[in-house]
């Protein structure tokens, strides 16, 4: 009940309210973006992305719902998706990786005489679906952690999961 209160505070400009959970969380906050961006990101990109976390909470309050769960749960989530994001950027990671361990995650097989079928079906994706893949299987993020990040329900992502590897899997065996 206390999260609402301080929720609806910020909903009405309070900069109390606000300083209240920047005291509160920044620390956990800074310790989840400080692990993903570790090895590319600087203190600078750190900084950032832990204020615009914040920044996003004080622009739109309405965007938590705390029937998804906690108020700190909310905010590592949005912090992780925001170093993720700049991760991508330092690294300018734009396609999913071939890397058999990725592709083991789905459940798909590509032997080596195979490989062109998996490029090609790859290929086919949409840049929604290659996102999704990226995050779930590149970032190891869960599908309600996409979901926040993405603005969709956990039951949209997990179906999108489904019908992306049911369509490898087609594409795969009609070029097998």
């Amino acid at each position: 009940m206390q999260e609402k209160n301080i929720i609806d505070a910020i909903k009405a400009g309070d900069e109390q309210a606000m300083q209240k959970i920047i005291c509160r969380y920044s620390r956990l906050l800074w310790s989840i973006v400080g692990a993903v961006l570790s090895q590319v990101g600087i203190t600078e990109d750190m900084e950032e992305c832990v204020a615009d976390v914040f920044i996003d909470l004080w622009k739109h309050p309405q965007k938590y719902d705390e029937s998804r769960g906690s108020l700190k749960a909310w905010l590592s989530v949005i912090a992780r998706n925001k170093a993720i994001d700049r991760y991508r950027q330092k690294t300018k990671i734009q396609t999913i990786p071939l890397e058999e361990t990725v592709l083991a995650q789905m459940g798909v097989e590509p032997e080596m005489e195979n490989r062109e079928g998996l490029q090609e079906a790859l290929a086919e994706l949409t840049e929604e679906e290659r996102e999704i893949l990226l995050r779930r299987y590149v970032y190891q993020q869960k599908p309600k952690e996409m979901a926040v990040a993405l603005g969709l329900s956990v039951k949209q992502i997990e179906n999108r999961l489904y019908r992306i590897k049911a369509k490898m899997r087609k594409q795969m065996e009609q070029e097998g």
